[in-house]
């Protein structure tokens, strides 16, 4: 298979998207007239009046997005967490309202000489606000909070949510009457459009907005509401050509802020601005320090050690936030803080995607009432939720990213004249390092940008069989809105040609097959007629693919929570594992639901979830490097750099602690074989590409075989035979001279292509996932994807599908780009190498990340101290080795 080059967002950053667009000049004059005349408005002057009851008044950038918003502006709202970047959108709309209800009385009274006191029924003005958030607890929290202010302002708008949990009636009930304000994820608007006669839904929208953009804009998610709002702007340009629908967003500081605005609002004769706060949230940034390092450390082993630190923080603190980075590490926690104090039962709970619905809505009521001292969570809390009672935030090992640690430190004092205070526990001594890293990082704003996707062509083809289910769709009318989106600016009519003869045909190699022919013209419009297909189609619309999720259940009844299939399937009868905080026992599995009853244990395993690996960013790789030079020159004010002292100079005395200009590779013979550890400091996953580019272009010379380990700081490759490498050819392994070509021989490219192409195969709905409790197993559907792949691969070579499975390969496993700049700066340091006979400090972690795979917990403390036990021992005979000789 021939690679396509892809056109990624990252090549608009070398050859621009421009968007010329209207610019209103505002002197000083005008803009004083503008806010001027927002003051003397009726609504702007009721919302002043209801804030100064609530002894409060608006902040700066407030009322700028409510004078712009007035002034038919679209755009991005950027503030700190707490300071009402939603009251910024949606008293702006809520002013809009205002004043054109106050304009309609008044125009009323000049042509009605009779008044009636009567009381009217509420009547609804149709959905006037379209909020679209990424997470259902969000929505939860903004309803209620969107509620409270129509009620005070005795606004009669009706607010409702629509995501997965919302209930059947509840959603009958929106279809027959809409409500003025939706609260929405991207999937159910999607879903939305799937129904009929949705178009005059949206008849009276005014307003669209997307809250936590940044979260959004870099997954296909983001391309979703692209998509979706492209649609609902088309149906009303259609329908009412001179209505003016706003599109807002809602973001946190990300590096790329002007992308973001031309990703969400990208069209050519809408006015934009971005708003940003100039108020700053004040953030303290406290590490919880160990009172002993270990000179080997290694992942894990420290987090518990200082577990029992944790204790009197949740004490002290009114309601304590824990973030893990996964699942499992959240399951682990609640255990392990259970076990330190018996007395928090019954005052911690823990919270995340896979814990059944009821209990989630019962933990986010319990944080709002303050009635719970922690809850230990993954990414399912971390976004927007305003739980006032959360005075501290507590980041279990290292985030991995400026943005996200902030992200979370912003749910602690939530008001924006509190102090934000999260404190950093290491989970081993290198992430102290990291700690401080992210300090600088975040007090010189250095974020990490958000990298929009393009070309998805999986996601477009879902889009357009939606389109085809709900009222259908006029050719050349979708693929002109299709077309003004970011993410399909570079659309070709020949692949928009391609797209339409996939989905009406199934293409070159399909066409033979009834079930892949899905849409038809009816009327002069492109269809879905199948009811079966129709409903198949709306069951699986979304672009999140896992592993299929089985429900846990008591055999006595009540849910617990979901696991996946690839875990469930390992388990025999009466062995343990936690969900949802309870010890359970395994019991069997029927019509795919886990049968589980409480167990007696007192240790059992924790699920795995799939996506549990995050790596480091290359912003917070960057700083990492700068932290290691001034850790032994003492040029720093961090006290984690302090504690960590001692394992540099360990570091230093038996290898070398690399500067920000220097390459490390230290080549270590032991009884294991012969090693080379290498630390570009880039993160796991461009280290796991970048070692079996190495191994390959050693091997080229001489057949050798490589086992390969790595983490965010570098990587292992360890083989029996000795490496046939000379010092003065480390450059040379390490050129990105001939870069794509080695790495699609080096790693497989195509069998890599081959594992993309199940998520692909899904999304696109070439392979049906199964009904609900009925899903299809995993194995199941890579089997029935891999299929797909080699009949594409065999006789559809132009298969867009299949290019977009290698550009995924490429560009986001692989992150070529990343890794390219990585070997570039490789080559323009001084290239360090140190040979030894022991493990050091460095290179520790690594070594127990490639044993962790394929031991148990017991044996792996075994090993790890046996080794421990054989570096010292080296260590102790070489010193009075030393010693002996000098005498």
């Amino acid at each position: 298979m021939k690679l396509t080059p892809l056109r990624t967002s990252a090549s608009y950053s070398k050859q621009p998207y421009e968007i010329e667009t209207k610019e209103l000049t505002i002197n000083n004059t005008s803009k004083i007239d503008a806010l001027m005349g927002i003051e003397t408005s009726k609504g702007y002057r009721q919302v002043i009046k209801w804030l100064r009851q609530k002894k409060r008044k608006p902040f700066s950038f407030q009322q700028e997005a409510w004078q712009y918003y007035a002034e038919g502006y679209s755009g991005l709202v950027n503030a700190p967490t707490g300071f009402g970047k939603t009251f910024s959108l949606f008293l702006a709309v809520v002013i809009d309202e205002l004043n054109t209800r106050a304009e309609q009385k008044t125009e009323k009274q000049k042509t009605s000489k009779q008044k009636t006191h009567s009381k009217k029924k509420r009547s609804s003005t149709g959905l006037r606000l379209l909020w679209i958030t990424p997470l259902r607890s969000l929505a939860k929290d903004l309803a209620r909070a969107m509620t409270e202010v129509c009620r005070e302002l005795e606004l009669d708008w009706l607010v409702s949510v629509r995501n997965g949990d919302t209930p059947q009636a509840e959603k009958l009930r929106q279809k027959k009457q809409m409500p003025e304000v939706l609260i929405i994820t991207p999937e159910s608007i999607h879903l939305l459009l799937a129904q009929k006669n949705t178009s005059g839904q949206f008849s009276q929208l005014q307003c669209i907005v997307t809250d936590e953009w940044h979260e959004l804009i870099g997954s296909k998610r983001g391309v979703m509401t692209e998509l979706a709002i492209s649609r609902i702007r088309g149906i009303i340009h259609q329908k009412h050509p001179e209505r003016l629908l706003r599109i807002w967003g809602i973001s946190a500081t990300i590096g790329n802020m002007e992308q973001a605005m031309d990703v969400l609002v990208p069209y050519p004769e809408v006015l934009r601005i971005i708003i940003k706060a100039t108020e700053e949230k004040k953030i303290v940034i406290k590490s919880i320090l160990p009172d002993h390092i270990d000179m080997l450390p290694w992942a894990g082993h420290l987090g518990h050690k200082l577990a029992h630190k944790l204790l009197p923080i949740i004490y002290k603190s009114k309601t304590t936030l824990v973030f893990t980075n996964t699942r499992g590490q959240a399951e682990l926690w609640y255990q392990n803080l259970l076990n330190l104090d018996e007395n928090l039962a019954g005052q911690i709970a823990i919270h995340h995607g896979s814990i059944d619905f009821e209990l989630r809505n019962w933990i986010e009521d319990a944080l709002h009432s303050g009635i719970l001292k922690a809850v230990i969570s993954t990414s399912s809390l971390d976004l927007g939720v305003d739980f006032k009672p959360v005075d501290t935030v507590v980041q279990i090992g290292s985030p991995k990213g400026v943005a996200r640690f902030l992200q979370r430190a912003g749910r602690s004092g939530h008001s924006p004249h509190e102090i934000s205070t999260i404190y950093f526990l290491p989970t081993h001594a290198l992430e102290l390092v990291e700690a401080a890293a992210i300090k600088e990082a975040a007090k010189t704003q250095d974020i990490e940008s958000r990298d929009p996707i393009v070309m998805a062509f999986d996601t477009l083809v879902q889009y357009m069989v939606t389109i085809a289910v709900g009222d259908g769709f006029d050719e050349q009318q979708l693929y002109h809105e299709v077309k003004e989106t970011f993410a399909y600016h570079e659309l070709l009519p020949s692949e928009w040609s391609w797209l339409m003869q996939f989905i009406t045909t199934g293409g070159d190699s399909l066409s033979a097959y009834h079930e892949f022919k899905k849409v038809s013209k009816v009327d002069g419009l492109w269809k879905v007629e199948s009811r079966q297909m129709a409903m198949r189609h709306r069951l699986h619309i979304g672009t999140i693919v896992s592993d299929p999720m089985l429900k846990v259940k008591y055999l006595g009844g009540g849910f617990i929570g979901m696991v996946e299939e690839s875990f469930i399937s390992k388990m025999k009868a009466g062995s343990s594992f936690t969900l949802a905080g309870k010890v359970l026992d395994f019991v069997m599995v029927k019509d795919l639901t886990v049968l589980v009853r409480r167990s007696r244990a007192k240790r059992a395993i924790t699920p795995s979830w799939m996506g549990g690996r995050i790596s480091l960013s290359a912003n917070l790789g960057t700083i990492l490097r700068k932290k290691y030079n001034e850790t032994l020159d003492k040029s720093h004010d961090d006290e984690e750099l302090d504690i960590i002292l001692p394992l540099f100079e360990r570091q230093a005395k038996v290898s070398h602690v690399p500067k920000d200009d220097e390459f490390l590779i230290e080549l270590i013979h032991t009884k294991d074989g012969h090693h080379l550890f290498a630390y570009p400091f880039e993160g796991r996953q461009v280290h796991e590409v970048m070692a079996a580019l190495i191994a390959y272009r050693i091997s080229r010379n001489t057949p050798i075989t490589f086992s390969i380990a790595m983490n965010d700081y570098g990587f292992e490759l360890l083989s029996e035979q000795q490496l046939p490498i000379e010092e003065t050819e480390i450059r040379q392994l390490f050129s990105p001279e001939h870069l794509a070509e080695d790495i699609v021989i080096s790693i497989n490219a195509t069998e890599m292509a081959r594992r993309k192409f199940r998520d692909i195969a899904c999304i696109s709905g070439l392979i049906f996932q199964g009904f609900p409790g009925k899903y299809i197993a995993n194995k199941h559907l890579q089997s029935s994807a891999s299929l797909f792949f080699n009949v594409f691969s065999d006789f559809d070579r132009h298969n867009l599908l299949l290019r977009q499975a290698y550009d995924e390969a490429f560009y986001q496993q692989i992150e070529e780009p990343r890794l390219l700049a990585a070997l570039q700066r490789i080559q323009q340091s001084k290239i360090i190498i140190v040979k030894t006979d022991r493990y050091t400090p460095l290179c520790f972690p690594i070594k127990v990340d490639s044993l962790r795979e394929n031991m148990s917990s017991e044996e792996l403390s075994q090993r790890i101290e046996r080794m421990t036990a054989e570096t010292e021992k080296k260590a102790t005979k070489k010193f009075r080795n030393k010693n002996d000789h000098q005498l």
